[in-house]
């Protein structure tokens, strides 16, 4: 498949998305991660606030956190923000913080419900 294909799959869910992040004011902080569908980069996010949980806390072994401790996360980073292809335009479509908050939420819940 060529790259086109493999972003042309339908919904939002298989929608080849790159993740922007800048975790400080730093031009240097800017980095980005792409995956092939929304939903991993959903699990990505969780996957680098995991991360940074275990970096502050090393010593602890189970780390637990609700979802405000993950939206405080967020909002302490200077940017992040995506671009989610759309198979109607053809094209990225930028979304922001809010967005990503909003969808982490209901990411979150389907997984509790299945739990």
């Amino acid at each position: 498949l060529n790259v086109k294909e493999k972003m042309h799959r339908g919904g939002r869910d298989s929608s080849h998305t790159i993740l922007l992040i800048q975790p400080t004011r730093g031009p240097g902080s800017r980095t980005y991660h792409d995956y092939e569908t929304f939903t991993l980069a959903l699990e990505g996010v969780l996957k680098l606030f995991e991360n940074k949980l275990k970096a502050d806390r090393p010593t602890e072994r189970n780390i637990s956190y609700d979802i405000q401790d993950l939206f405080k996360y967020i909002d302490t980073l200077t940017d992040i923000s995506c671009l989610v292809f759309s198979d109607s335009v053809g094209a990225y479509q930028p979304h922001g913080r809010d967005f990503l908050k909003n969808k982490l939420l209901e990411h979150l819940k389907r997984i509790s419900e299945r739990s």
